[in-house]
């Protein structure tokens, strides 16, 4: 098969832990042929989608990982799927992305996570579809809101909308001098909508992502916990990966949060929680796949692309 990675440039990626190159060096062991696109690759002309592409072989190293191919300007509609990997921020170039991949969706190529529910699935504003799990928060770019609700906690996380691996994320609250220039910042001076969310003390445990492959969860998490130094427990903010079973609660959340992300066509999806509590359903580039395989003997792309073989038979 043709299999797109639409992806950021890939000399910039670190192999050890890059699930996207977890994809691809499946996608290859599988001989299928891997077309590598960045945004400014893909375009729209006489009303049908291109990209720019790149064959690719892959060595699994450090460096020296890849090989250009071939290159060729296609339609999309040539491949028989394409994996969104592009990471955040999810601005409006993004959503224009989403808009190409629409149309090369509507001409039967089988888009990794479905372009729609990319628009829809706002990674932090998405825990409001599952309210038994998710915990205290506001949400408003409006400073007044933010505060008051700060206001009645003595600690809270503040963060927005667009972010990953933990940019821009504060631990305030109620007694913290620092509140009102935190929830300007953030906000943009109220401009920009901001998440205001309870402290979750049990964080010092890690904070928990999960994997999940077409609605069914990987039985492993990768446990994030904070260093020392910091309260986030990304691992691209000096975090601990520590692998970990699925408890019985979070098998509780996944089987509600799973069938919602089925019907919605998001084939991969990584929830993160902490405690028992949602606060994260991330669906554009989630990761944490070569850290679980590593630790506990799996091939997670490898159940993904199960699944992706499997619908683009159908």
């Amino acid at each position: 098969m043709k299999i797109g990675i639409l992806m950021d440039p890939i000399e910039g990626i670190n192999t050890k832990k890059d699930s996207t190159f977890a994809m691809m060096l499946e996608a290859q062991a599988r001989n299928h042929e891997i077309h590598c696109m960045t945004q400014n690759d893909i375009f729209v002309q006489d009303h049908k989608p291109y990209g720019n592409t790149k064959t690719i072989n892959l060595t699994d190293r450090k460096t020296n990982f890849f090989e250009y191919l071939t290159e060729q300007t296609i339609q999309l509609s040539d491949l028989d799927a394409i994996l969104m990997r592009k990471d955040p921020p999810f601005d409006m170039e993004y959503i224009m992305d989403t808009y190409v991949l629409d149309m090369a969706k509507q001409l039967g190529v089988l888009i990794v996570n479905n372009p729609q529910a990319l628009r829809d699935a706002n990674e932090k504003f998405f825990t409001e579809a599952f309210p038994e799990f998710s915990p205290q928060c506001i949400i408003s770019r409006n400073p007044e809101h933010i505060k008051n609700f700060a206001k009645k906690l003595d600690k809270v996380i503040i963060k927005p909308m667009d972010g990953m691996g933990g940019a821009s994320i504060f631990q305030t609250g109620k007694h913290d001098k620092n509140l009102n220039v935190i929830i300007e910042t953030v906000t943009n001076d109220g401009t920009r909508t901001t998440m205001a969310q309870e402290f979750i003390p049990e964080i010092t445990d890690g904070d928990k992502r999960i994997l999940i492959i077409n609605g069914k969860p990987v039985p492993y998490a990768l446990a994030r916990i904070p260093s020392d130094e910091d309260f986030r427990g990304n691992l691209a903010k000096g975090g601990t990966g520590e692998g970990r079973p699925l408890t019985d609660y979070d098998y509780k959340i996944c089987e509600v949060v799973g069938p919602k992300l089925k019907e919605m066509g998001i084939l991969f999806a990584g929830i993160d929680v902490i405690g028992s509590h949602l606060t994260e359903v991330n669906v554009t580039s989630p990761t944490c796949i070569r850290e679980l395989d590593e630790q506990f003997g799996l091939n997670i792309a490898g159940q993904l692309f199960d699944e992706i073989e499997k619908l683009i038979k159908q």
